[in-house]
């Protein structure tokens, strides 16, 4: 298959798109620039120039492909409305490249898109008024191609996608905690994130492009829910520091930010049951916790 493939140079796309190509699929990378260009060369694929704006670059590698993979999101997280604008009109343009072709079309959400406070599973639906509701719209832009000849499916990341050279939430954890001299976490830690390892989200999206059938809701995740106190506390022991509880306004101070104080405060647990019966995926690399422990999380940074 040949697959065009937007945000496979970026931190997870990396790993899917070499994960496509060792199973024998030629890939089409978008490349806004020449470093993106020159990553996607690294892993086998063909830079295609253009960026989420460029409409007319979208369109005509969708056009030329057997299938199309979303990955690429992008914006300022202080203006989600425009965030989401962006992301719908781009699924829009290479979802109706697409149309009645019968072709694979396999767009990225995450699963902070779920109600919070409770175990959510594929066909649970999204809560509009949650902290990640401004993907909803991508999703359903992307899921209403399936009513129009396109095998339009959505894969839902957890929020921790670990592995080498993690510079998402976990590796903000880890910074925050050398630069302050201590691991936090908000009020008693109990509360719950899912968790996936880089390689078996990459074998996800294959399956999906491969066989996910039309208006398949997916979920990315391996670990439906670890405890912010064990991660915090797994932190704190690698860096010889204490592991310290926060009140919500203490945490907005020591994350910087009452966004990322909420973030980290939230409890959303998600099952990926539904999506591993459907495509036989059975993630097998190491949990974030054994990451944490023997991973590069805390390999001296580079001054």
């Amino acid at each position: 298959m040949h697959v065009f493939a937007t945000g496979g140079s970026g931190l997870t796309g990396p790993a899917i798109v070499a994960e496509l190509v060792a199973a024998g699929h030629t890939v089409t990378g978008l490349a806004r620039s020449d470093t993106a260009a020159a990553r996607l060369e690294s892993l086998g694929a063909t830079p295609h120039r253009g960026s989420l704006e460029d409409l007319d670059s979208l369109r005509s590698g969708a056009e030329a492909a057997d299938g199309v993979l979303h990955m690429a999101f992008g914006g300022d997280f202080a203006d989600p409305d425009d965030m989401m604008r962006r992301d719908r009109t781009a699924i829009e343009t290479l979802g109706q490249a697409l149309e009645h072709s019968g072709k694979p079309f396999v767009s990225t959400s995450g699963t902070l898109v779920m109600a919070a406070g409770r175990k959510s599973a594929e066909k649970d639906e999204p809560d509009p008024a949650g902290i990640a509701g401004f993907r909803i719209p991508g999703e359903r832009a992307c899921l209403g191609f399936a009513a129009q000849g396109v095998r339009a499916s959505v894969v839902r990341l957890a929020p921790t996608v670990h592995g080498p050279g993690d510079y998402g939430f976990i590796g903000m954890l880890v910074a925050t905690a050398r630069t302050t001299g201590m691991s936090a976490y908000v009020g008693d830690g109990t509360n719950r994130w899912p968790a996936v390892h880089r390689l078996d989200a990459a074998s996800l999206f294959r399956l999906a492009l491969e066989k996910a059938p039309a208006g398949s809701v997916l979920h990315g995740v391996a670990e439906s829910g670890v405890t912010l106190k064990s991660i915090a506390e797994t932190i704190a022991r690698a860096l010889d520091l204490p592991a310290v509880s926060l009140t919500p306004d203490e945490a907005a101070a020591h994350f910087a930010s009452p966004f990322m104080a909420t973030v980290y405060g939230l409890d959303a647990p998600v099952s990926s049951s539904y999506t591993q019966e459907l495509l036989g995926w059975s993630p097998t690399h190491p949990t974030l916790l054994d990451d944490l422990e023997h991973g590069d999380y805390f390999a001296t940074p580079i001054s």
